[in-house]
């Protein structure tokens, strides 16, 4: 929600031996544009497609985490054959009810107070409450998080699309990696497992929503496992 492409610095170490990897902002993210309209999941989606068929990528295989993930779903779900691999990190697969609650909540308003803040005043509260997170990765999160705008809050508007529906419409094989306390639960990753027998699970332990930052290496390991199964080498990674 207030991430970057730069936010997968870590990510593109860990795979830049045997893949090309591409790292966009989302509209009113990181250097990217912000239109005065157009944050929702299928203004977001067509971004991407659009830049799939700009570039040219065949066969791409399409990363995403938490917003990023409910993107590259319905991305997937629209783009068929045309994409080689799907790998989503704890996506916003809400239900209804949590639509609503996080809609009517403060958090855009939090975000909005947050941005007239100086950086390193930012900086001291993950510093302190995430330790184990890199420094470099903390400055990447929080630059990411004060040049996301405000409206790009938008995408928060109910209804999202019918996560069990965009899941059944995949072709590509897909992994979903989750935490232990995270947004979706064992129980919906084997719900959604029996909805499309080409989507694998895979749980990462100690890890909340926040899995690629939290554990970034064991993150980075089931990935590239997966990627490897899928065995495209030098393939394009958006």
């Amino acid at each position: 929600m207030t991430g970057s492409g730069a936010c997968w610095t870590l990510l593109a170490r860990a795979l830049q031996d045997r893949y090309d990897l591409i790292m966009p902002d989302a509209r009113g993210h990181g250097a990217s544009s912000a239109p005065r309209f157009g944050y929702l999941y299928r203004d977001l989606a067509n971004d991407v497609i659009g830049l799939i068929e700009t570039l040219g990528l065949e066969a791409p295989l399409l990363l995403g985490h938490s917003m990023g993930g409910m993107t590259a779903a319905v991305v997937a779900s629209r783009m068929g054959a045309a994409i080689r691999g799907l790998v989503l990190a704890d996506p916003t697969f809400l239900s209804p009810e949590r639509q609503r609650e996080v809609h009517d909540s403060d958090v855009a308003e939090q975000h909005r107070r947050l941005l007239g803040r100086d950086k390193d005043e930012v900086l001291a509260e993950p510093r302190q409450r995430q330790p184990h997170r890199s420094g470099e990765l903390l400055d990447l999160i929080i630059d990411a998080r004060l040049r996301t705008e405000t409206r790009a809050f938008e995408v928060l508007t109910p209804p999202n699309p019918d996560y069990r529906e965009l899941v059944k419409a995949i072709a590509a094989p897909s992994l979903l990696v989750i935490g232990d306390n995270g947004v979706v639960s064992v129980e919906t990753a084997r719900e959604l497992q029996e909805l499309n027998p080409r989507l694998r699970c895979e749980v990462i332990a100690n890890a909340g929503h926040g899995l690629p930052y939290d554990r970034p290496d064991a993150f980075a390991a089931v990935v590239r496992s997966f990627l490897e199964t899928v065995d495209v080498p030098h393939t394009q990674l958006s």
